[in-house]
C-alpha cells in the first residue's frame, strides 16, 4: 500500500545544500507542523474519527508537505543546479530529471 522509502547515502558521501537560516528556520517550522499534523491523525485513527474527516486531515498534510517540497525545489533550482550548470556539470540535468520523476509518481 505504501512505498517503500529509499536507503540513504551514508552520510560522508551525502553532498550538502546550503540554505540561508530563514529558509532552513522555515522548513523546520513547517516540518515541525507536519509532524503535529501526522500526530493528530494517529490519534484521530486511535479514536475511530469519522473516515472522511480523517481523509480531510490527511489532505491537508499532504498539501503542506507539497509546499515544502516547492521550498526546496525552487532553492535546489536556483542554488544547486544553477550553480552546477555553470560549473560545466551537466549531469545534474539527469538527476534533476530523476527527481521530476519521484515528483511525478503520486
Amino acid at each position: 500500500m505504501s512505498e517503500a522509502i529509499e536507503e540513504m547515502p551514508a552520510p560522508d558521501a551525502c553532498r550538502k545544500s546550503h540554505h540561508p537560516p530563514s529558509v532552513k528556520r522555515d522548513l523546520t517550522n513547517r516540518l515541525n507542523r507536519i509532524e503535529g499534523q501526522v500526530r493528530g491523525i494517529k490519534g484521530m485513527v486511535d479514536r475511530d474519527v469519522y473516515c472522511d474527516d480523517i481523509i480531510t486531515q490527511l489532505a491537508a498534510t499532504q498539501s503542506a508537505l507539497n509546499s515544502v517540497t516547492k521550498v526546496l525545489l525552487d532553492g535546489h533550482l536556483k542554488g544547486c543546479v544553477k550553480d552546477r550548470l555553470a560549473s560545466g556539470d551537466e549531469e545534474i540535468l539527469d538527476e534533476l530529471l530523476v527527481t521530476f520523476q519521484k515528483l511525478m509518481r503520486k
